[in-house]
């Protein structure tokens, strides 16, 4: 199963100066509980934007797409070498331009929807259909209002 997962604001921000734009603990729990035991796949820039503390993610094997060796992941050239190493489930988590490479060939694809908008420099790809699963909206603890939506 090759899976696309990423949280998006309204306006399709996902996010600004290389971060996320927001703080959703119930989004970070959700990403956990999906990706744990699976790889996960994702961009340089993606990589090292992640915390030190939190690199590589605990749980998961981390693939990153790099031209570049990457201490704590497994490197690769591009996004069909990535995949043809892995035998398992593989979560693509970033940035835009993986996501989109990977959307064609995504067997699923899991969205936190952020009902609030934000500015960024970087969007999300467009889908292209009705999600299959639109979850309730709910409250966070930190005030935004988010929901989940699946697709496959």
């Amino acid at each position: 199963m090759i899976g696309l997962i990423w949280a998006q604001a309204s306006n399709g921000v996902i996010g600004r100066d290389g971060i996320m734009p927001w703080h959703l603990p119930e989004d970070m729990k959700h990403f956990r509980e999906t990706t744990s035991g699976a790889a996960v796949l994702m961009g340089r820039r993606t990589w090292e934007s992640l915390p030190a503390r939190f690199r590589p993610l605990p749980g998961r094997r981390n693939l990153v797409l790099s031209r570049t060796p990457q201490e704590g992941a497994e490197t690769f050239p591009d996004l069909r070498q990535a995949l043809a190493a892995v035998s398992g489930d593989v979560w693509v988590m970033g940035g835009a331009e993986v996501y989109r490479a990977a959307l064609p060939v995504a067997d699923r694809i899991e969205v936190t929807e952020i009902r609030e908008s934000f500015e960024g420099d970087t969007h999300a790809p467009e889908v292209g259909r009705e999600p299959d699963a639109v979850g309730e909206w709910q409250e966070s603890s930190t005030g935004l209002h988010y929901r989940f939506l699946t697709w496959g």
